[in-house]
Order: structure tokens, then sequence, then C-alpha cells
């Protein structure tokens, strides 16, 4: 057990995103094993610290710590897909034409590597805890590498109900038979089995949940069973809803009903329940998620690469008005570009503001909260994480005030959103433990990971065939 005694001393700022949203300056820190035992200004905690033996002391002057982002949707298994895939597409050809057959020719091997690559750059992001959307193998491969880089985060197993009339080139016979289940008994059967298997590992650092693809390929059976599955299991559940106007749009021609809407009148809203990405969503539909504590992950990066019409048709800032717990995800390499949570903290921090000239509009302190402690709500774990308060896990991130992008600032938390990035980033701590120091990844070797991942994400495009001739646009479920 862990019972390492660790002061950080003489801190500049300490951004605790408390109820408060307290920004300490000359701020310390008391870390007991994996729990934060003490944190205020130097004076008050060296009084309250007395002369406790202390087997660790790091000087903290120059430093800046904020609390563990979290990263409420991300797809891990798509991490070898980066920069692949043409920026001219919306966002069902993507997934449909492109995405898909990625998918299909990821095998084990591949996945493990996927994972261990998109975590180490999380790390190096400032990301303490994820929740991944589902695994293209087994939900396994991700919590077991999640579980040996010390990482924090929610597991998965993918599943789909739902074939398309029409299997279109690049979808692999094995890819369809462990994605499609024949209904949805038989994917929540496979679901739980995940959930049993995999939920509390890693001493607790690693959950698994209920997690479907949602939109088009699942049935609103399984919408809706997934949900219920989830609240009997004591977990939650996340799937793809509303990703863009012309699914909204297919929706409304199939059932007459937008789809968050087709979801609440079924009863299928609820509190264990991430929405992912909800950007063509109506006015009357925020209402719903606000009452039945649904929460949101928006991903500002990728609705900007697929043109999902976040600053158009998106209704976030009325969501965060209503109340609904609207977290920050990535989304995966392929969709975003990149698993840098930092980056979607300045955007969402500014990018409602500029399109309805509104300097009121989120804002810094804000769009912090969405990625740490609105994100540990979403994930139900804002218990134990997403702010540094007494008793919470030591999960945080420690800038470098010396860099560059620092000098000179006044306000830590202006600095942070719409100066700092994670080149800054000095450290990332989870549990305790100090995973990112000295620009590397102490729990994995980067070096071979990163020429290991050329060759199998070079290799993946080859055989599925993702080419100049693949469609650019789509007619599948329509």
């Amino acid at each position: 057990m862990n019972t390492l005694v660790t002061l950080i001393e003489n801190l500049d700022f300490v951004a605790t995103v408390d109820a408060q949203d307290r920004v300490l300056r000359n701020a310390s820190v008391l870390v007991v094993g994996d729990r934060i035992e003490e944190v205020g200004r130097h004076e008050e905690v060296t009084a309250r610290v007395g002369k406790r033996p202390i087997d660790r002391r790091i000087d903290g002057r120059r430093l800046g710590m904020i609390p563990g982002l979290i990263d409420a949707h991300v797809h891990l298994s798509e991490t070898l897909s980066k920069a692949v895939f043409p920026d001219v597409l919306s966002t069902r050809a993507w997934v449909f034409h492109w995405a898909k057959p990625f998918y299909a020719h990821v095998n084990e091997e591949d996945e493990k590597v996927g994972v261990a690559l998109g975590i180490a750059e999380m790390l190096r992001s400032g990301t303490t805890c994820f929740l991944d959307m589902g695994a293209q193998n087994d939900a396994g491969l991700t919590a077991q590498t999640a579980g040996t880089l010390g990482i924090r985060g929610v597991v998965a197993r993918h599943a789909a109900d739902q074939m398309p009339s029409e299997i279109p080139p690049g979808w692999s016979q094995e890819m369809l038979e462990h994605h499609f289940f024949p209904n949805h008994e038989v994917a929540l059967e496979a679901l739980e089995y995940s959930v049993r298997r995999w939920d509390g590992y890693a001493e607790g650092r690693i959950r698994c949940w209920v997690n479907i693809e949602g939109k088009e390929p699942c049935s609103l059976e399984l919408h809706l069973g997934a949900r219920e599955l989830a609240a009997e299991l004591g977990v939650g559940t996340t799937y793809h809803i509303a990703s863009s106007i012309e699914e909204s749009h297919v929706s409304e021609r199939k059932y007459g009903r937008w789809p968050i809407t087709r979801i609440a009148e079924a009863g299928g809203l609820g509190p264990n329940l991430v929405l992912a990405h909800a950007v063509a969503t109506k006015e009357e539909e925020v209402a719903l998620l606000a009452e039945h504590g649904t929460a949101v992950a928006f991903c500002p990066s990728t609705s900007l690469k697929l043109a999902k019409g976040a600053t158009a048709i998106g209704r976030y800032p009325e969501m965060l008005e209503a109340g609904v717990t609207v977290a920050l995800g990535t989304d995966g390499v392929s969709a975003a570009g990149n698993l840098n949570l930092h980056r979607q903290i300045h955007l969402a921090g500014g990018m409602f503001k500029d399109a309805r000239l509104d300097p009121d509009l989120v804002g810094a302190k804000k769009a912090l909260r969405m990625a740490t402690i609105d994100g540990a709500t979403a994930l139900d774990m804002n218990h134990q994480i997403g702010s540094l308060e007494v008793g919470k896990s030591a999960d945080f991130v420690l800038f470098d005030l010396d860099h560059h992008e620092w000098v000179p600032f006044a306000d830590p938390l202006q600095a942070l959103v719409w100066s700092a990035s994670p080149a800054s980033i000095a450290q990332t701590w989870v549990a305790g433990r100090p995973l990112y120091v000295d620009g590397r990844v102490n729990t994995i070797e980067e070096t071979e990971l990163r020429r290991e991942a050329r060759a199998r994400a070079a290799d993946i495009v080859r055989r599925a065939g993702l080419d100049s001739s693949v469609p650019v646009t789509t007619t599948l479920y329509d």
C-alpha cells in the first residue's frame, strides 16, 4: 500500500476548482499515499503539518497546480488513425466509409499499441482520467494497458444491433460479428459480462461501463436497455446521439422525432447517462436533459473538423444555463486530430463568445470546470476526483511557470486557458504517482512505442483499403 508522504510547498498557485473556485497563491499541498490530506496557503499547511515526518519534499516555486483533466469522450482504439482520413468529411460519411473500415482491421496487438500511444499523449497533455467509448476487440485490452500505464479511466466493450441493409467496402466479417449482435438482449448479455469482468480493475482506477455505439446502428431497445442495465450494475453508460444535423433529420424522417426527444419519450434519459456530442438538439430537449440529470460530452475539435455545427446549431451555452452537466471530450484522433484536452478547454472557453458576439459566454473559469469537476460529475466520480480538496485522489497537473507561455502573467486561470498549452506541463500525477515527469512518461518506453505505432498504422490503412477511391458522402441508414 502506498503511504508515501509528499509535501509540494510554495506553489505559485493552486486552482482548486472547488465549489468556490478558489485560486490559492503561495500554496502547499500534502499528499499521503494516493490522497490529498492538506491543501491551502503555505503558512496554514505548514502549521497543520507541524513536525510530521515528510518522505518527499518538492519545491513548488515557479510551479502552478490544477486538477487532472478528465476526457469525457474518447476513442482510444482509434489512435493509430491520426491524419489518415480526409478533412472534407461530414460525420456520417466519416463513420461509415472511413472509420468503420479502419476499425475493422485493428487487431488485438494494434489496439494495445494504439491505446498505449493514446494514453501517453493524454498524460503529456494533463489528462488523468478518461471515458472510452469502447474497444474494437475486448475491453480487457484497454483496461490492462491503462492499468499498467497508471492512468484512471472508464473502459467498455463496443456494441450495436442494427446492421445497415448494404455493407460498405472495408467492413470485415470479423468486425460485423464482433460489433453487431442479433438483438439488444444478446448485446446486453455481452456488455454485462465485460462490466462484471473489468469494473474495479487496477485497484479501482479502472471502471467498466455499459457502452453502446448509439445512433442508427442501435435499436431503441438497446439505447434504453443499456441505461437500465448500467443502473442495475451500479455503473454508467454513454453513446453517440444527435451527433450531426443529418442524423437528427434521418431520425425525424423515420420516427417523427429528433433523437433525444425519441429517447426521452421512451423513458431513456437518466443521471447515469452521458450523451456524446448532442450537437443537433432542440430548445425543448435542453430542458429534458436538465430534468433527467443526463450529462453531455462536448467535443469542440471534432465539431470543427467534421462540421458538426457546434457554433451554428449547438445549444451548449443553453445547456450550461439550464444546469446540464456539460463535460469536455477529445473524441478520437481522426475525428479531432489530437487527444489534447487542454486544447478543448481553450476552444470551449472562446468559441461561443465569438459565434454569438457575447463576451460573457463560457470563459476561462467555466471551461476549466468543464474539463475537471464537471467531467468528474458526468462520470459519477466527483466524490473522488475533479477538484483539489482534502480527501480526494491526488490527481493533478503541475505547470512550469518559467516556460515562456507563462511569462509574465497575473491571473492564473486566464493564463491557463488563453496563453498556456501542454508544452508547459512539468508533471502529471494520478493517485499520488508522478506518471509524466521531466519530459517523459515513466511507465512506458515511448521511443519503441512510436516506432511500432507508425508501422502498424500504415499496415492498417493498407489492409482497410483507405485511399482516394473511398466515398466522402453516404446514404447508409437513410
